[in-house]
């Protein structure tokens, strides 16, 4: 019986591994984070689509049906082309197999929330720079009927977020300096936000002083700001998914299990998680295979 791999570059993942489990907890869970070459959203579209390529395939040799790419870089910069390239070879070659992204899933709830169209996106670089929440946020709004008028989507590259906390700096002075600085530049150019994207896995962490930040803030324009994570998202939408698709739930094993690889060092790995987890981790050490140049 198959497992559902979570995949992310780093340590962000583990919310929405959190968040999956939480929703269906009788399922087998395989994480992966590749921290050892972390973090993806510094470099270029084609090494990313390689890194996350390579972490795909990783987890279908472990027996994973689904992989759910719980990271909004590799989401943006890999999903689309290893679901129409590299899909139909590997399927082609065994069972069936998929792999779902969380930007989907993130920008569908968008407008249920918004009242007038106005959102932010919060993200890395990288992200950013893919323009993916837009382009998706403009199919969405195209498809709807009575929108009420197009989405407006502003953009704003949190480069400092993730090693804040990825270095367990999220609660100090430092951090409450980075969330001032970008969210106050995202504002600046579009005062009328009353919807916030947290498009990065790892800000959860930082949802509490985001708020506080709208809350505090004396421009009336900010008031009632709603603020969205991806977690349950992501896992409502992979429960519903998995209804849809009778095919891929009756390959899953339900064992309630869970165990987490990383390309890091184990213990560092396992110590670090314990930022973003409640519980204890275990995690095991691996290498992932070259596999660029198979077909």
């Amino acid at each position: 019986m198959a497992k559902i791999g979570i995949f992310d570059s780093g340590y962000g993942g583990l919310t929405i591994l959190e968040a999956i489990r939480h929703e269906l907890p009788g399922y087998d869970y395989l994480y992966l984070g590749d921290n050892a070459r972390a973090p993806y959203g510094t470099h270029s579209f084609d090494v990313i689509y390689q890194y996350t390529l390579q972490a795909v395939r990783f987890l279908f040799e472990q027996d994973c049906a689904l992989v759910i790419l719980a990271c909004n870089t590799a989401s943006a910069k890999a999903l689309r082309t290893i679901q129409q390239k590299d899909l139909p070879v590997i399927n082609a070659q065994g069972a069936k197999r998929n792999v779902l992204g969380v930007i989907r899933p993130t920008v569908e709830t968008v407008p249920s929330v918004t009242k007038n169209g106005h959102v932010g996106i919060l993200a890395t670089p990288a992200t950013v720079s893919s323009e993916s929440y837009v382009l998706e946020l403009e199919k969405i709004y195209e498809g709807l009927s009575g929108a009420g008028g197009k989405v407006q989507v502003t953009q704003q590259a949190c480069p400092l977020w993730v090693p804040l906390i990825e270095n367990g700096e999220h609660n100090t002075p430092g951090a409450d300096y980075f969330v001032d600085k970008y969210l106050h530049d995202l504002f600046a150019r579009d005062p009328q936000i009353d919807t916030l994207v947290l498009g990065c896995t790892h800000y959860p962490l930082l949802k509490a002083k985001i708020e506080q930040w709208v809350r505090s803030s004396a421009q009336h324009t900010k008031r009632g700001v709603q603020c969205i994570a991806q977690g349950e998202l992501v896992a409502c939408s992979l429960a519903d998914y998995l209804i849809r698709h009778p095919e891929y739930r009756s390959q899953l094993s339900q064992g309630a299990t869970c165990r987490y690889l990383t390309t890091e060092n184990a213990d560092r790995f396992s110590q670090s998680a314990s930022v973003f987890l409640s519980t204890p981790v275990a995690a095991e050490h691996v290498s992932l295979p070259n596999f660029r140049n198979r077909s």
